[in-house]
């Protein structure tokens, strides 16, 4: 039998169009009748005639009671609008709730399907301990354990546990379970490990999210502890959640300020976030407590250089070189003087550059835009074509040609003569 479920179908059911009364629906239900009454049905089509008319008189007798009730014993074509729209409404969210509790039906079944293989089946051994938790997946909680099987023949026999816990019921290999003792408190340092020890697994898997969230119990056990935070650090900034990262990183360094990691991470971190201007106030402490790193002292220059304080960055990037120069701070010396306007100290710096990694083609590179801007256009040439020796650089080539182009001509011997 249809069903009409709006005020809308029905107009459609009886073809009108708003505004009605009930003299209206009556005259359209009787149109209607001479159409599908059953006896004027071709052969074979009586059935569906029947059911049509049965449609037609539903709709009409609900446009009946609506006019009835109407102001005026009158339907306007706004109270229709309004009434249509609210079924749609409703129907949508109807189906949106079906589609939902489908997908929640369907999630439970694939979820049953692979992880309660044995859910159909009697357990194969009596269970003696009762209570217990998964070590390789500690954040389940303690689940209860409703039976042991067996699968496999001869040497390849396997022991499963059947555990049920509040995600729902997991088949795990018995070798992972640990059984619970509620009668004993669990300590603090064993909860630590316990998690500590599955945060390295999923590090091991790739899986950074996971050990973010398993460490994120091993703090709550222990929350001063230096090693789980570092630990909780390094897995919210591999897994992209600098936020979480940045508010962890905090609380280590409430710990052990006095030490350069968590400054240096600090740096790292709000770098990644953008926040330049904490990344060189995290980079400053971490060359006041380690004041021998070369590393930091260039992290130091490097921002300072992009928060635009050129005296400041020459001053931690000079102090880098000092101590241990690298081709990446010498470079970054060689830029800081190049805004400066001093040529000569960038082609400096980019030479030094050169001599300490004599392989490095950007060294090479930078070192031939340097003396690109002073006289010696032979040297630059040279610097040039030797970058393009180590390496293939558009820029490079460019300048090249430039170059050859500025280079004097010179007239051979005997032609001067």
């Amino acid at each position: 039998m249809a069903a009409v479920f709006d005020i809308e179908q029905a107009i459609l059911l009886l073809e009108l169009d708003p505004p009605f009364d009930k003299r209206t629906v009556q005259l359209a239900r009787r149109r209607m009748a001479k159409v599908w009454h059953p006896d004027i049905a071709p052969p074979g089509r009586q059935h569906e005639h029947q059911r049509h008319l049965q449609a037609i008189n539903e709709a009409a007798d609900q446009l009946e009671q609506l006019a009835e009730t109407s102001r005026g014993g009158k339907v306007s074509a706004n109270a229709v609008k309004v009434s249509a729209a609210a079924a749609r409404r409703a129907r949508a969210q109807e189906g949106r709730r079906a589609y939902e509790e489908a997908q929640r039906r369907a999630e439970q079944d694939a979820d049953r399907a692979e992880h309660d293989p044995f859910g159909s089946q009697a357990p194969a051994h009596s269970v003696v301990h009762r209570y217990a938790r998964c070590l390789s997946y500690p954040e389940w909680g303690v689940g209860s354990v409703t039976g042991i099987y067996f699968s496999g023949d001869g040497d390849d026999v396997q022991q499963w546990a059947r555990v049920k816990f509040q995600l729902g019921v997991r088949t795990i290999p018995a070798g992972s379970l640990q059984f619970v003792d509620f009668s004993r408190p669990d300590p603090a340092a064993d909860r630590v490990q316990r998690f500590m020890t599955a945060a390295a697994h999923a590090l091991a898997e790739g899986d950074p999210e996971l050990a973010a969230r398993r460490l994120v119990f091993a703090r709550d056990s222990a929350p001063r502890d230096p090693v789980v935070l570092r630990q909780l650090t390094v897995a919210f900034w591999q897994s992209g959640n600098l936020p979480a990262a940045a508010r962890t990183v905090r609380d280590w360094i409430r710990v052990e300020g006095e030490r350069p990691a968590p400054h240096r991470f600090a740096a790292r971190i709000y770098e990644d976030m953008r926040a330049y201007d904490l990344a060189r106030d995290a980079a400053l402490r971490e060359t006041k407590a380690a004041p021998t790193d070369a590393s930091a002292w260039e992290r130091l220059g490097r921002l300072r250089l992009r928060l635009g304080d050129r005296e400041g960055a020459q001053t931690a990037l000079e102090r880098a070189r000092d101590l241990m120069p690298t081709v990446e701070g010498l470079l970054d010396l060689a830029l800081v003087h190049q805004l400066s306007g001093d040529v000569g100290a960038e082609v400096t710096a980019c030479e030094a550059a050169t001599v300490l990694a004599p392989e490095s083609s950007p060294a090479w590179s930078r070192y031939a835009h340097a003396l690109a801007r002073t006289d010696r256009v032979s040297d630059a040439i040279a610097a040039c074509e030797h970058a393009m020796d180590l390496g293939t650089d558009a820029e490079v080539a460019a300048l090249l040609l430039t170059l050859r182009e500025r280079q004097p001509r010179a007239l051979p011997a005997e032609s001067a003569a």
